[in-house]
């Protein structure tokens, strides 16, 4: 007996042997518990594989291996969510059509896959730029589509610069792209949006009949992010009214100021009539470069610009209150405005303090909210 262990040649025997007999493949028996292992298919870029890829896929490989010991009929997919403008930048830049470079990116991650021994069910292998795949999205929009629940809207978008692509908040780190290191800025463009709010009840019930852990179920909870709560109507100096939705009404006498998303789109409206214009585009400028994480990150200090020459009258008391401009209120959560009650939050109760506003107490029980805010259960966006 050999004294090495010669894997390259050992492991690649026992890897073509699971291909030619399917060791992985689910089986067509209705008789046998069922297992399904999903993960997250990967964008085989030019770089193949990163650590993050084998870390998940080695933990779920694990649980499917183990379930098929315990008899179960375990489908563990893998596929490539291979559409992107990456690719169609790599592919003009170096004069090769985009299905090539896909082509031949998946061929190096499946490789990569293979040789790592992950017990994927390779015979339904899924290709997002597959016409036989894609026809099915296709038709899922067309239908959410006729059914309303498909529509556009314009939106605040983070925008590479270099890759001229849209990236989630994820792929941005410090205010440049993850992938490239360009600057991103905030962009507004015409995007397609579903209304999964209109199922954020059936969601929520669906929850109490999925067997994840407690600490999911709360993720999943705080990502449809349901509230209940009141529209208000403020009315400008302008003449202009815009809406705030808040989940305490009740604490409305105890408005100060109001604070508004640095892309809202009355900013624009206003131009003629802010006397410091010059600073909040300059402000709005700098808040682009942000992505939505590090503009809402709690423990940061607070920033803003007032509206100088721009007000807001309160509703209920008839009261005239400053508008301030500040990054930690975003156009793509709810209205782009809140109103602030200082005295009961704690973002509007460090704001407050750091621009010298007044901080009305309106619930009491607390301690001394020129302190401390007594913060409630006060939800607004």
């Amino acid at each position: 007996m050999s004294k090495t262990y010669d894997y390259a040649k050992i492991e690649k025997k026992w890897q073509d042997i699971w291909d030619e007999k399917q060791t992985f493949a689910a089986k067509d028996d209705y008789s046998l518990p069922k297992f399904y292992g999903l993960v997250e298919f990967p964008y085989p870029s030019g770089q193949g594989l990163h650590v993050g890829h084998p870390r998940s896929y080695t933990a779920l490989d694990i649980v499917s291996r183990k379930k098929r010991l315990e008899g179960y009929n375990v489908l563990y997919p893998m596929g490539w969510d291979a559409f992107g403008l990456p690719t169609e930048n790599f592919a003009i830049k170096n004069h090769i059509h985009p299905s090539i470079v896909t082509e031949n990116n998946i061929a190096n991650f499946k490789r990569q896959l293979k040789s790592l021994g992950f017990s994927f069910d390779w015979s339904r292998e899924i290709n997002t730029t597959d016409p036989s795949y894609y026809k099915w999205t296709q038709w899922i929009f067309l239908q959410l589509f006729k059914k309303g629940l498909a529509y556009k809207k314009k939106m605040s978008v983070n925008w590479c610069t270099s890759c001229k692509c849209v990236l989630a908040n994820e792929e941005v780190v410090n205010g440049h792209c993850e992938r490239c290191g360009s600057e991103v800025i905030h962009k507004e463009k015409s995007q397609w949006m579903l209304k999964i709010t209109d199922y954020a009840e059936k969601l929520l019930e669906g929850l109490e009949n999925v067997d994840f852990i407690d600490r999911v179920k709360t993720q999943q909870r705080n990502w449809i992010g349901r509230s209940y709560g009141t529209q208000v109507k403020f009315t400008a100096s302008t003449g202009d009214e815009f809406e705030i939705f808040t989940t305490r009404a009740d604490t409305l006498f105890g408005v100060t100021y109001m604070v508004m998303s640095p892309e809202h789109p009355l900013i624009e409206k206003w131009a003629d009539k802010i006397e410091n214009l010059d600073e909040v585009l300059a402000y709005k400028q700098e808040a682009a470069k942000k992505s939505d994480f590090e503009r809402t990150e709690l423990a940061k200090e607070k920033t803003g610009v007032r509206l100088k020459g721009v007000t807001a009258v309160n509703p209920v008391n008839k009261k005239e209150v400053p508008i301030f401009i500040s990054d930690y209120v975003l156009i793509s959560y709810g209205t782009g405005a809140i109103m602030a009650v200082p005295a009961h939050d704690d973002r509007d109760w460090a704001f407050a303090k750091k621009f010298g506003l007044p901080i009305i107490e309106v619930v009491s029980g607390g301690e001394d909210v020129q302190s401390a805010p007594y913060t409630l259960s006060l939800i607004h966006i």
